[in-house]
């Protein structure tokens, strides 16, 4: 059996090693589309920060790690698949022969369409190219313009400011991490970032960038970067312009760009897999074409909570998820128990979290409770008598309780009202139903 693996990610690697546990015998490529070894993207903010070195990076530690499995680590990019004839194509104008085929491609930074994008001192944060280019400038003093303050961009932040640079962050939404958090509680990581010392902009956008001065930069700032000093003083004219819509020009010596992500699916445009946002796959990860499976940020699977099929692009939903696609690809069927929305982030030190269907569904309840002066704030969400999402900021000791909650679809009872008027009994409702409801499941039916 030739198994070819489309991606050498979390969710890549994970089904290449579960292939070769389950399928000692069979031939499986790993192909990738970075010189670098197979490395973590989560692991970039702490390459930044300067907590772990390239190395920390890599998903297996060993030169010899993937030889030693015989896996095969190939370089290359998907053209595009005829599964007719079961084969990808590769951009290089070579072909990959597969029996059983992974798409596990990823995602990639969205490129917003301004004016200036292509100046030498803007960057995504996505590769370890990436963050090579930003460590390089990035130093103490250094004026840094970042685009985005959703879930990536707050984790890059983070970054960026332990490496003590002047940090403006400009956010498209009403408040800070929009997808994840309510108006109240991305206001509070607003006020909370700008205590800190970073400037915040929300309601607003760049509109362009402009090279300051024009050039390259000079002679001393071309020293300084070789040496890895970094900082303002040594941008000389390659610092940038920065108009946003609000009419306020900024300037900045590194712009970074951190207004999402999208799937890596655009080689499918023309095949007869299936894909919404991302590749549609069923529960057994298995796509519209018998014998393609997917997994990943560029999946699209089950979601037990909202009853649909999203794109649910964390890190356990990728291992999960390849898990289950390398197991059904060597004949042992495995299922998917559903995807998982979760975000718990940690933006300067404050801790908030949002899980299932956090604004609420139609038809629905909620309740909210917030204590601005202690940092605190916890919003319930109810359809009938299961929460189906919450968002917190400050609770840390509830993380795992609102977790179980919500996936476990626990039935409430009469907690529910308990909870509408004191939100902060989470963990007396999670025993008192959790365990009330497993009980009865336990119960043989008359």
């Amino acid at each position: 059996m030739n198994h070819v693996i489309l991606g050498a990610g979390p969710a890549g690697v994970i089904a290449a090693e579960t292939i070769r546990k389950h399928a000692p015998n069979d031939r499986v490529i790993l192909v990738g589309d970075e010189p670098e070894r197979p490395y973590s993207r989560m692991a970039i903010p702490y390459l930044l920060i300067g907590n772990i070195p390239e190395e920390g990076t890599h998903l297996r530690h060993g030169a010899d790690h993937f030889d030693k499995l015989c896996i095969e680590l190939k370089r290359g990019r998907a053209k595009g698949i005829d599964t007719g004839r079961r084969h990808v194509h590769l951009e290089d104008g070579s072909s990959l022969p597969y029996d059983r085929l992974l798409i596990a491609t990823g995602s990639s930074p969205v490129r917003p369409p301004i004016p200036g994008m292509d100046l030498p001192n803007v960057h995504s944060c996505w590769t370890l190219a990436d963050a090579r280019a930003i460590m390089a400038r990035a130093g103490k003093g250094t004026r840094v313009l970042q685009m985005g303050a959703g879930f990536i961009g707050c984790i890059i932040m983070e970054a960026l400011a332990a490496r003590g640079v002047e940090l403006t962050v400009v956010e498209m939404g009403d408040r800070m991490v929009p997808r994840m958090m309510g108006p109240t509680a991305g206001g509070m990581i607003k006020d909370w970032c700008e205590a800190k010392g970073v400037r915040v902009f929300t309601g607003a956008r760049v509109e362009a960038i402009e090279a300051a001065g024009g050039g390259e930069p000079g002679l001393l700032g071309k020293l300084a970067s070789a040496v890895g000093l970094g900082g303002a003083s040594a941008s000389g004219n390659g610092s940038m312009a920065v108009k946003l819509s609000g009419g306020q020009t900024l300037e900045a010596d590194l712009v970074i760009s951190a207004t999402g992500v999208k799937p890596n699916i655009g080689f499918l445009q023309n095949s007869p897999i299936k894909c919404l946002v991302g590749v549609l796959t069923d529960e057994h990860l298995q796509t519209s074409v018998d014998g393609v499976y997917a997994a990943g940020d560029c999946a699209e699977a089950f979601d037990i909570v909202s009853g649909k099929t999203i794109v649910s692009a964390i890190q356990p939903n990728a291992a999960d998820q390849a898990y289950v696609a390398a197991m059904n690809m060597v004949g042992k069927k495995a299922v998917l128990k559903g995807v998982t929305q979760i975000n718990v982030l940690d933006t300067l030190g404050l801790i908030s979290a949002s899980f299932g269907s956090w604004q609420g569904v139609e038809g629905g309840e909620h309740v909210e409770l917030t204590d601005r002066p202690a940092g605190k704030h916890l919003s319930l969400q109810f359809k009938d008598d299961v929460m189906v999402g919450c968002n917190s900021i400050g609770w840390t000791q509830h993380v795992g309780v609102m977790r179980g909650l919500v996936e476990g679809q626990v039935k409430l009872g009469e907690w529910k009202e308990r909870l509408k008027h004191d939100p902060t009994l989470l963990m007396e409702a999670y025993l008192a139903s959790a365990q009330g409801q497993a009980a009865r499941a336990l119960v043989p039916p008359k």
